[in-house]
Order: structure tokens, then sequence, then C-alpha cells
């Protein structure tokens, strides 16, 4: 039981989906998440005073987290029986995933925005961008609540559930090990620039293929959903994915403003200056200014994720019933 419990389980994949749509990321200070967060700020912390605070101490650093969570995970594996093991996973697999809280956030803009509540939709889109907020109208916070949620349906729910299926609960609390990396330390400042490289890159590498499978899902699902575009979304995210900065996430924002029909970004101001003018989107298309762009752009995350995870379970369902046809017809 022990060794099978490492294996993705389409099961324990749809509990913790459906745990996250009826409930949310779960608020507490234990969750795990948060803990990877404080280990990590020990670990940066010890490991500078000894004088790693370069390349080498930000791969130690991923080095001990993995040794850490990887080692717990495995000890509550073989340390339950089986029933808690199963409570463990499914635990951890639905504290792993946010596509509840995605939707939840931008939603939170919309509400303010719907009530022309311009200071409660600047404290809200804070939450989510790190850009200066005091320079955004309504228009504005619009637009950055779909950038936000497109851009985090890859890192926050497609990519936890893509390696959850390559490589089970391992696979899964190491992609959060690294995201949480990148998120803490992954900047490119004077502190952080040789520091933060191993988690940044390693990040980018494990969202490389789940950005672009999100790409290509957008657009069929917009190719299908009324009111939508997929050739916009199929081309836009191919031709204009480059523009956002990283490897990653441009795929998605990109094929939102195509699938939308709304051009998405538009002047950012950041530590009081004025750091890029530039529009993402077919240039015939007008911003994303409206209730009903933001609308239209939860619907598509809310349905992209929902396809992305029946997929998931489906493909481990058929791979787990093809073993036991195999151990049956095999002596």
């Amino acid at each position: 039981m022990a060794i099978v419990a490492y294996r993705p389980n389409a099961w324990i994949l749809l509990a913790a989906v459906l745990l996250d749509l009826l409930f949310g990321d779960p608020y507490y200070p234990a969750h795990p998440v948060r803990l990877m967060g404080r280990m990590l700020s020990g670990f940066e912390g010890g490991l500078r005073r000894i004088g790693l605070d370069g390349y080498g101490g930000g791969i130690l650093l991923l080095v001990l987290l993995a040794s850490v969570w990887l080692g717990a995970v495995w000890v509550f594996i073989e340390v339950l029986p089986p029933i808690g093991s199963i409570f463990v996973q499914v635990f951890l697999v639905y504290s792993f995933i946010a596509l509840r809280d995605l939707i939840s956030h931008a939603w939170r803009v919309e509400t303010a925005a719907q009530r022309d509540d311009l200071t409660a939709a600047r404290e809200a889109i804070a939450r989510l961008v790190g850009r200066d907020t005091l320079k955004m109208d309504i228009a504005a916070c619009r637009r950055a609540a779909i950038e936000s949620l497109s851009e985090n349906l890859t890192d926050g729910f497609v990519s936890p559930i893509f390696w959850y299926a390559i490589a089970g609960l391992p696979g899964l609390v190491f992609f959060k090990i690294v995201s949480t990396m990148d998120s803490m330390v992954g900047y490119r400042t004077p502190r952080y620039l040789q520091f933060g490289w191993c988690g940044a890159r390693t990040d980018d590498w494990m969202n490389w293929i789940p950005a672009r499978l999100t790409w290509l899902l957008l657009a069929a699902l917009a190719a299908i959903l009324p009111g939508f575009s997929g050739r916009k979304a199929l081309l836009v995210g191919w031709h204009q994915h480059a523009i956002v900065p990283g490897p990653n996430s441009g795929w998605s924002e990109a094929a939102m403003a195509g699938a939308i029909g709304r051009k998405l970004i538009g002047p950012i101001w950041s530590g009081g200056n004025l750091v890029t003018t530039v529009w993402l989107g077919d240039p015939s298309d007008r911003p994303a200014s409206e209730g009903a762009d933001t609308s239209r752009a939860v619907l598509l995350v809310t349905a992209t994720g929902l396809v992305f995870a029946a997929a998931a379970c489906s493909a481990l369902a058929y791979i787990y019933c093809a073993r036991l046809m195999l151990t049956a017809i095999l002596p």
C-alpha cells in the first residue's frame, strides 16, 4: 500500500478538486504552503548567515526544502494506516490547488467595480498584482484582475494537477516547493538575482508544458463556447505570448485577450514610474473595461480548469484500469 500510495490516483484528485470547488483554499496558520514559506525564510536566513547567498545557496535551499517536505510525506504515508494515508493525500492535493480562490479574488475586484467603488477595487487588486494601484481606474483594475486570473490558472491549478498526474504526490509537493521559492526569492533584484536563480529557473521549467497546454485548452474551449473566439485565442497566444515577461505567463494571458476579444495590460506604473504602455491582444479590439469582460473571463477560466481536471481524472482512471487488466492477463 505504501508504494502504491505514491502513485497518482483519480479518486483522490477528484475529491481534492471537489473540495476546492466547494470550500476554496483553506485559510489557517498551519496551511502547508504557509508552512513552506516559513521554513523557506528560516533556511534562507541560515544560509545567508554562513555566506551561502549566491547560486550555491539557492540550490541548497531547494535541496533542503525538498528533503524535508518529501521526507515528511514519506513518513506520513509509511506510518499511517491506509485510510489515514488516503486522507493525507486528499488534504495535500486539496491544499495545493486553487481554482475557486482565483475566481473569488477576481470577483472581489468586479464586485467593487460594479459599485463604482474605486478605493475598494484598488484594495482588492492590490492583493493580486504588485503594480501601483493609485494610478489605476476601474477599467485598469478589471484588466489586471483578468490578467491575474488567466496567468494564475496555469501555476495555481493546471500545473499542480499536471505534476500530480505525472508524478503523484511527490511530484505535486516538489512543484509547490519550487513555486513557493519562485514567489518568495525568484526576483531579479541584487539580493535575489543569484540566490533566487535556482527556484525561478526550476519554476520556469516545471510550468513550461502546463502553460502551453493551458493556451491550447483556452483556445479550444473559446472555439466551442458562445461569445468567445478560439481563432483569436490561438493566434494571439502564439504571436504575443512573449510580450509578457517570462517564458510561461504570457501564453494564457495572451490567449485570454484573444478569446474575449479585448486588449489587456495597458499603462502600468510601478515605484512611481510608468514601466509599460504596451497592449496585449488584437489591435482592432478595444481594451477590457466592462463587467461583462470580467464575467466572460471567469467563465472561460472556470471551464478550462474543470475540463483539464476532468481530463486528468479520466486519464488516471484509464491507466489504473489498464494496469488492472494487464495484471489479470499477465502471469
